[in-house]
């Protein structure tokens, strides 16, 4: 089977200038050949019939669809994202042979705050760009004497970070990497961690792997126990696992696909802009609940970091890793957790089968799956909660 020669940047560049010791400075500079080649791909698209009533269950709507691709082969402006972006801090570093990408926005606050350092994780289908609200929100405001240094890696095979190579991606892989970032690269002894999706894993690994660095983990994508702490469950418990797996019963052949045959998958959404956006938009879509949240530039915005750093068929490696994954362990740090809307109802009970030191609990009241981009402020605010009253930087 041949195979395309593995690149080591995206389309984006990476600028040569050092920044601090295993540290670049990385910035947005994708190639106007790049530019011309998804526009024209994407005027050329050709789209399906209706199929039946496939519209009712699905998140993207053909004719939404194509209005947005559309707009991604004509007045989209990815220079004017590139614009936004590169005002946003952003490095790339070498742990252990491998190429990760990150943000790192250090808080805004009087000499004698509290500085907080937290690690936050994106999950799949989206990239530390839909994380950078919450970002921004923790580390511009100082409150209560506490101000946020906040980190935003790309996981890796997303976006800028490389693809793992000779490792699976699994939980305890991903956290290593991540807690080398933390301590070897950016000098933090102490910090908070936080995920959704994908990322969830690599925080609840990070935090049961590392209880000496991670002071806490706030979480709104709560673990699941594994099989060994799933036994005897609760009447309340039982009931919710039930509706839950109701309502994913019709909604999960993606992960299936992605991880049973996530090389055929990729090739058909590499080649196709259309084919990508839908793939990646109906989920941003049906997972985030009634209501609109995001301009359709803001969804194209996902869609090109996908498409320029061609990284749709590496970001399908948790899936097809899935089943290298060791059980978590019992997490001892302090935790917190804000059930996020499309999870409502998770018993607390379920959660405490994992982590063993809840001190915060709450129920977002809106959102959905992405929380940090959905309600960027509420879960600041269970975050900044949680640090005022258990971050301890000693330990």
């Amino acid at each position: 089977m041949s195979r395309r020669p593995k690149r080591d940047r995206p389309a984006a560049s990476v600028g040569c200038r050092r920044y601090a010791p295993g540290m670049e400075q990385f910035r947005w500079e994708v190639g106007e050949a790049d530019l011309d080649e998804l526009r024209r791909r994407a005027r050329e698209a050709r789209f399906p019939r209706p199929i039946g009533d496939a519209a009712a269950e699905s998140g993207l709507t053909l004719d939404r669809l194509e209005a947005l691709v559309a707009r991604w082969g004509g007045d989209f402006d990815w220079r004017a994202v590139e614009g936004r972006l590169n005002e946003v801090p952003q490095f790339t570093t070498v742990i252990d042979g491998q190429l990760i990408h990150f943000a790192r926005i250090e808080g805004v606050g009087t000499p004698r705050a509290r500085r907080v350092p937290i690690i936050v994780f994106h999950g799949w289908p989206y990239s530390f760009i839909e994380m950078l609200p919450l970002a921004i929100e923790l580390a511009g405001t100082e409150v209560d004497g506490v101000v946020f240094d906040v980190v935003v890696p790309s996981l890796p095979g997303y976006g800028p970070s490389a693809a793992l190579d000779g490792a699976p991606f699994t939980g305890p892989v991903v956290a290593e990497l991540m807690h080398s970032l933390m301590t070897d690269v950016l000098g933090y002894s102490r910090y908070l961690s936080y995920g959704e999706d994908v990322g969830s894993t690599t925080s609840d690994f990070l935090a049961a792997l590392h209880p000496e660095s991670v002071a806490g983990l706030i979480a709104t994508h709560a673990a699941f126990p594994p099989p060994s702490r799933a036994n005897d469950l609760t009447p309340v418990e039982q009931r919710w696992v039930d509706w839950h797996d109701g309502e994913w019963k019709r909604a999960s052949a993606y992960a299936a696909l992605q991880s049973t045959r996530p090389e055929t998958l990729a090739v058909a959404l590499s080649d196709s802009p259309a084919g990508l956006a839908a793939w990646i938009i109906e989920k941003l879509l049906a997972w985030s609940g009634p209501g609109d949240w995001w301009s359709d530039d803001e969804l194209l915005t996902t869609a090109s970091l996908y498409w320029f750093t061609g990284s749709i068929g590496s970001s399908f490696a948790a899936y097809r890793d899935y089943r290298l994954q060791p059980e978590l362990p019992l997490v001892s740090v302090p935790v917190a957790v804000a059930v996020q809307h499309g999870e409502r109802g998770f018993p607390r009970s379920y959660a405490e089968r994992t982590y063993t030191d809840i001190r915060q609990w709450a129920d977002l009241p809106t959102g959905g799956h992405f929380s940090a981009w959905q309600t960027p402020q509420l879960v600041a605010a269970e975050i900044r909660s949680f640090a005022v009253g258990h971050f301890d930087p000693v330990g």
